[in-house]
């Protein structure tokens, strides 16, 4: 994810050119850059995390990060196999899904050290083909762990309601409304997405 002087500048210059940012800004303050360092463990914590709450998902990793002694690689997750992720808090699904990642490193056929070479639809092309990983998981990859600049998810539903609380719309807009509204936000989109998730927060805790 962006650095934080580099997200205030980039929401300095979407607010210049769209007054709802600059409100969102002065409204809810600059949301904290957040991020993980690239590689496996993050994209099984992104699979870990599908449609569960934050707190959840966070309690699954932990108990996942324990039974690893720490160190979550591919290898060792393969060696736990599939009985023990099950007993530390994975779906039947889930488990399928990590063990499939596990599966695609080992055999070579997911090298995060290429992932980095190669430009953001390149990305979500080699991660969607995995089993598990749709295009919300592959974006989400995209903007945390390689930190790419303008990754806009537009599936995911806190940033649909973020867009609906900021641009006052009566409704959450579809991923393809979504998607048009993004484009006024190139080539800053994952500042925005930032931006949006931090304000729809904000409203929701008031």
């Amino acid at each position: 994810m962006a650095t934080t002087p580099n997200l205030t500048r980039h929401l300095r210059a979407l607010g210049r050119r769209d007054p709802h940012i600059s409100r969102g800004v002065r409204e809810a303050g600059t949301p904290k850059s957040r991020g993980h360092a690239p590689g496996f463990p993050t994209l099984i914590r992104i699979i870990i995390d599908q449609q569960v709450s934050t707190a959840a998902g966070l309690a699954i990793w932990r108990k996942l990060e324990a039974v690893c002694d720490g160190k979550v690689d591919a290898r060792v997750l393969l060696d736990l196999g599939h009985a023990k992720l099950r007993a530390n808090g994975f779906s039947n699904q889930k488990a399928n899904y990590a063990l499939g990642v596990a599966e695609a490193v080992r055999d070579g056929a997911l090298d995060f050290d290429v992932l980095e070479t190669l430009d953001d639809d390149a990305v979500r092309s080699a991660l969607t083909a995995l089993k598990g990983i749709g295009p919300w998981s592959a974006d989400i990859y995209l903007m945390f762990a390689m930190g790419r600049p303008d990754i806009w998810p537009v599936g995911d539903l806190a940033l649909q309601h973020g867009a609906r609380l900021l641009m006052n719309l009566r409704k959450k807009p579809t991923p393809e409304r979504l998607d048009k509204i993004g484009e006024a936000w190139r080539p800053y989109r994952s500042s925005a997405a930032l931006m949006l998730w931090h304000y729809y927060g904000f409203r929701t805790r008031r």
